[in-house]
């Protein structure tokens, strides 16, 4: 399982936070960004001596110095705060559904690409169970929006706190897990285990000879690693 490193969860959690402040509106307005770098220096989470650089290059910078890919999971989550709501979307230009959220994501951020569909995401071998109460950033969340489990899908960010793209109309945004509507739809979390760069470049774990999944960072230009459900699994039917 992933080592987790304290100084990245203090960052995630203030972030979140920062953001959910203008997560009401389509894109953030100048001055919502200000406020947002001014949430996060007067915690001390950025370097006041660099506050004319860009806030996103920034929180880059100290998520790479957290040496933690949970911190690039939801940094580059955040990036997409805004992006249209479009079902079976999968990128930017065509917007996203939840689960072409967080597909996009992990393959963009972590180089792990998930299975198309939230039941899919669910089941996907690579992916361990994680208790609610033991949710950490970047863990997938599921729900249950269409009378179906795992038919809705999205990434923690920290303080009871998830990102996703919620429903046509809407837009990516930060809510509340704890509500009564999200609480009582929770059916579960799942967990990415890649390792850590200390422990990627001290001591790499063999390779299996015919892994389900590979939890190594992938060599310089080999395509990203894929998660397939279980062979004869049931495929859902529904796009979410």
């Amino acid at each position: 399982m992933l080592a987790r490193h304290s100084t990245a969860r203090p960052l995630l959690l203030a972030l979140a936070a920062a953001l959910c402040l203008g997560a009401g509106s389509a894109r953030a307005e100048p001055s919502s960004g200000d406020a947002i770098k001014g949430f996060l220096l007067e915690r001390g989470l950025l370097d006041p001596a660099r506050a004319d650089l860009p806030l996103t290059q920034q929180v880059r910078e100290r998520a790479v110095q957290a040496s933690n890919w949970a911190s690039e999971l939801v940094v580059a989550a955040m990036n997409f705060l805004g992006v249209d709501y479009r079902r079976g979307g999968n990128s930017v230009e065509t917007g996203f559904d939840c689960s072409g959220f967080t597909r996009h994501v992990f393959e963009s951020s972590i180089g792990l690409v998930l299975p198309r569909r939230s039941a899919e995401q669910a089941k996907a071998p690579g992916l361990a169970a994680v208790k609610r109460d033991e949710l950490e950033p970047g863990d997938l969340v599921f729900f249950n929006t269409l009378r179906a489990a795992f038919s809705h899908v999205g990434i923690y960010v920290g303080d009871g706190k998830f990102i996703h793209a919620p429903r046509t109309g809407g837009q990516v945004r930060v809510e509340d897990m704890r509500v009564a509507y999200w609480s009582k739809r929770y059916n579960g979390a799942r967990r990415a285990s890649l390792p850590t760069a200390e422990t990627a470049s001290v001591a790499p774990a063999p390779v299996p000879a015919a892994p389900a999944f590979v939890s190594t960072a992938a060599p310089a230009g080999a395509g990203p690693t894929t998660l397939n459900p279980p062979p004869g699994s049931v495929q859902p039917l529904l796009v979410h």
